[in-house]
């Protein structure tokens, strides 16, 4: 698993250079095939194509569970010379080892061990890879759905949560805003009162969104960039503020947005200017969620495994599936460091990790729509 894994992570995969990532797909797609699975490229717009995999023999009509993950990595070309694969002990670090080519690695081995025990599912397992989650999955979005919608559940290969392998089944929705604050531009010196400073207005705007932050639901709102004006001696005509906002449920996603396009200035002559939207839907303890998480329990128990769960701030292709099958996020590795230099997986979970994707493939039809 370690040396798939390694291959993997040397092969560069970047969301913003789709060419790349032709290598590492071949060798994920011959991985696939080499287990019985048909592949297919879904062709990608703008972005790198999507790999589909399935068993080239099935019965038809029957149920069917998607292994969803990602082969992009936020990692431009040329990271593996400066943060080069390595082994310490334990841990295996490298450009997306944990997010999220570790995971998988987990999904192949999954169904090789399922090979290897000639254990047919009852749910067929299909496998989705994609190559733009990192970027928003703008153009995966309808393959995910359009596989979540009929499917029975859809297992979700992103990392584990914390040193203990928390798997995720709760995530926060997100969303992105552009606010334009535009004023009217005058010598600060010669004329000041002519002008209409718009970021005087802008900083009116910042309070106002941090006030929409409460800790208490889980909803936050972050002001991560500023920017405007022309000159120290010129009256700012326009001034932009980028906002980050993570909620936990629909409702809240709603109200918060209606909040911010409800932002009106208190300058007279300036204007607002609001762009952006509600992204990832939140992931939310749905009842089916809930069954699919009792499922995982059953299956750690058979491994000799009390598994825990965790809510999260961060969003992924899950918060997609949720919206029309049940959901469970966190199967991947246990390691630390996504998107940081000292990313790493924690080599011995890894078949543990397999072992408990593999019984969770055997398990019945949920049933619960």
């Amino acid at each position: 698993m370690a040396d798939l894994l390694v291959r993997l992570a040397r092969a560069e995969s970047p969301s913003l250079d789709p060419g790349s990532q032709d290598a590492a797909f071949a060798i994920l797609a011959s991985e696939l095939e080499g287990l019985g699975c048909e592949t297919r490229a879904l062709r990608g717009d703008g972005v790198g194509d999507h790999l589909y995999a399935r068993p080239a023999v099935r019965r038809r009509g029957r149920p069917y569970q998607v292994v969803l993950g990602h082969l992009d990595t936020v990692w431009p070309l040329g990271t593996i010379e400066q943060m080069p694969t390595r082994r310490d002990g334990d841990r295996l670090f490298g450009p997306g080892v944990l997010d999220m080519k570790g995971g998988l690695v987990q999904a192949v081995y999954a169904l090789a061990a399922l090979a290897a025990f000639d254990l047919e599912p009852e749910v067929v397992p299909v496998v989705l890879v994609t190559s733009d989650e990192e970027i928003g999955s703008r153009d995966s979005l309808r393959w995910i759905e359009r596989l979540a919608r009929r499917a029975d559940r859809a297992l979700i290969m992103e990392a584990a949560f914390g040193s203990t392998g928390r798997l995720k089944t709760q995530r926060k929705g997100t969303g992105w805003f552009r606010l334009t604050v535009r004023g009217r531009a005058a010598h600060a010196g010669s004329h000041p009162e002519e002008g209409l400073s718009a970021i005087l207005e802008l900083s009116h705007v910042i309070q106002s969104l941090f006030a929409l932050n409460d800790p208490g639901s889980g909803v936050t709102v972050n002001v991560g960039q500023v920017d405007g004006g022309l000159r120290p001696n010129v009256i700012a005509p326009v001034a932009q503020a980028i906002v980050d906002v993570r909620v936990p449920t629909h409702e809240a996603a709603v109200d918060l947005e209606a909040a911010i396009r409800a932002l009106r200035p208190v300058t007279e002559g300036v204007t607002i200017e609001i762009e952006g939207r509600m992204a990832r839907p939140p992931m939310e303890p749905t009842r089916r969620n809930r069954r699919l998480w009792r499922e995982a329990q059953r299956a750690g128990r058979a491994l000799g495994l009390a598994l825990e769960e965790a809510s999260v701030g961060g969003a992924s292709d899950g918060n997609y599936t949720s919206r029309h099958t049940a959901t469970l996020d966190g199967l991947g590795p246990i390691g630390e460091g996504a998107h940081a230099q000292h990313e790493h997986v924690v080599v011995p979970y890894l078949p543990e990790r397999t072992a408990l994707l593999a019984e969770l493939l055997l398990a019945p039809p949920l049933e619960c729509r």
